[in-house]
């Protein structure tokens, strides 16, 4: 396995924190840290570095806030485990966000079919009740099992046929594809238990705990394009919220 090696340069333009939280990000990647390893104190990893303690302290900062680094009070600094995490404040599709993490995505299963508009979904698309939508569900997950199922249903007004190649990251089909443009996302996010269905896609046990969260997408003009629930597998999935305060 390749090691990581445990230099900064001094000479370099990139601000010093930047190489240091690279250099921690590079060895959690490449396990040279396995899950759960305590990193060694500020002060130490500061001496080996030749950085001062606020430069490692700001590089690990950042990867705690990530939730790549689990930080302890009274005891350290450790690796977190590797479950998949995703934040609420870079909105991406779910194959552009896990191809940025670095991570394979195995697609379980992909069913697509023409379905009449309930109440909600054509009060969501202003729509009359009834009127044909493009339903589309998607078992998506890590090489070892599915952690997340997706249900999809998009305004007729798109113009998609079903037989797009969905493979494909979804908003790159409907910018590239279809001339739409995905500007806006609103979500609910909510814990609950798995009933019978969802829990025997995601390989779970009926009433585990899994995170469901409603996506509402919108296109820069406010109109409604995608409706989409999403269940994710608690035990695989970490929710990170950041948010900054402005002064």
């Amino acid at each position: 396995m390749k090691k990581t090696r445990f230099t900064i340069d001094h000479k370099s333009p990139v601000p010093l924190h930047a190489q240091v939280e690279q250099l921690f990000r590079e060895m959690i990647d490449l396990h040279d840290l396995p899950d759960k390893t305590l990193f060694p104190n500020e002060a130490k990893l500061a001496q080996e570095l030749g950085t001062s303690r606020n430069t490692v302290r700001q590089a690990l900062n950042k990867l705690v806030i990530e939730g790549l680094l689990i930080r302890k009070k009274g005891v350290g600094t450790f690796v977190a485990d590797r479950s998949v995490a995703t934040r609420i404040n870079n909105w991406l599709s779910f194959s552009q966000e896990m191809a940025a993490k670095g991570i394979r995505i195995r697609n379980f299963a992909l069913d697509i079919e023409w379905v009449e508009a309930d109440k909600v979904i054509s009060g969501f698309f202003n729509i009359k009740p009834g009127k044909k939508v493009l339903k589309l569900e998607r078992l998506r997950g890590s090489e070892n099992h599915p952690f997340v199922f997706f249900v999809s249903y998009f305004h007729p007004r798109i113009g998609l046929t079903g037989n797009e190649d969905f493979s494909r990251p979804l908003y790159d089909i409907l910018e590239k594809d279809h001339s739409v443009v995905v500007k806006l996302s609103k979500e609910e996010i909510s814990a609950c238990a798995a009933d019978e269905a969802i829990a025997e896609k995601l390989w779970i046990k009926p009433g585990d705990p899994i995170l469901q969260r409603k996506r509402f997408v919108f296109d820069p003009g406010g109109r409604a394009v995608e409706y989409n629930l999403g269940f994710y597998r608690a035990d695989s999935f970490i929710y990170t919220i950041e948010s900054e305060r402005e002064f």
